[in-house]
């Protein structure tokens, strides 16, 4: 699908109030969702996400989110520029950044930024509209209890979802026997609703010239801050100043390793519904130590 670059152009020019004409369109490769590119006009470029018309609401919502991170004036993130679409397709137009890996420095400072975003709380767990993990919807009904939005949010529609997708059923059933008994977890532990990135791995976060971090492609919700932590933990890449920062700025609860496998199981269930059988032995084995963890 060739992306309407004249509406493209036109969004841009009456978002920045100064007319943009595209001189050089460029694709960037790395995206599993959508189409990437650079566009630029000789003195300004723009980071652009296309794709058709209906992930037009993963857009929005990617928008909503980068909003939020970015009103928390904490943490750097892409500018928002301008969101739309028609029946032929749909695009996110986002400031344009030099991003490179976090260095060491540059992952402590992420930490302990994260560490201040996180105290940013709300009223309830969850999100004023519903968004997406990748390509998944993701439910954001509100609720005053952050073990039942896990459970009732998180964990069953992804089961759900994986028992359509061929996930054995008794798999399916221990998995939801977790859901149900998840708040024997939480015995000791209420975590406030924090501003959540919600897809905090490696590949969402870099580094622009100067050292500061950025964070980017979030799936925003209020939960439990660890969220964000077990996540980062959860496939690596990382520096470990990162989680050395954060701890310093707020030490996590003496609980947390046996929390991290409940967290990081919705992420594991999300890749085997996207991705495939690659995940399915690694959703067994949290389920079965999560369930063991819950019947001592």
């Amino acid at each position: 699908m060739i992306p309407d670059w004249t509406a493209i152009a036109a969004a841009i020019g009456e978002a920045t109030q100064e007319p943009f004409a595209p001189a050089s369109v460029r694709a960037i490769s790395g995206g599993s969702i959508h189409s990437a590119w650079a566009v630029g006009d000789g003195s300004r470029e723009f980071f652009v996400k296309t794709g058709p018309a209906d992930r037009r609401p993963m857009f929005v919502a990617e928008a909503d989110g980068l909003r939020a991170l970015a009103a928390t004036n904490v943490i750097r993130t892409p500018g928002v520029i301008a969101e739309g679409g028609s029946a032929d397709g749909a695009y996110l137009v986002l400031e344009a950044l030099a991003l490179t890996p976090l260095d060491r420095a540059a992952g402590a400072r992420l930490g302990a930024a994260l560490a201040d975003m996180h105290r940013v709380t709300g009223e309830h767990h969850g999100w004023p509209r519903d968004n997406y993990i990748g390509a998944t919807p993701q439910t954001n009904s509100p609720h005053p209890s952050w073990p039942h939005f896990f459970g009732d949010r998180r964990l069953r529609p992804q089961l759900a979802l994986a028992r359509e997708n061929g996930m054995d059923k008794a798999l399916v059933a221990q998995g939801m026997a977790v859901a149900e008994r998840v708040g024997g977890l939480f015995i000791d532990y209420n975590p406030p609703p924090s501003l959540l990135h919600g897809d905090l791995w490696s590949g969402n976060a870099g580094m622009v010239p100067g050292g500061v971090p950025v964070i980017f492609d979030p799936a925003c919700y209020r939960g439990d801050r660890e969220c964000d932590i077990a996540m980062a933990e959860l496939f690596g890449g990382f520096p470990t100043s990162f989680f050395a920062a954060y701890r310093t700025a707020w030490p996590l609860d003496r609980d947390y390793e046996r929390r991290k496998p409940l967290y990081n199981l919705y992420h594991v269930l999300n890749h085997f519904n996207l991705f495939g059988g690659a995940y399915l032995g690694q959703a067994q084995r949290m389920i079965e130590r999560l369930l063991a963890d819950l019947r001592r």
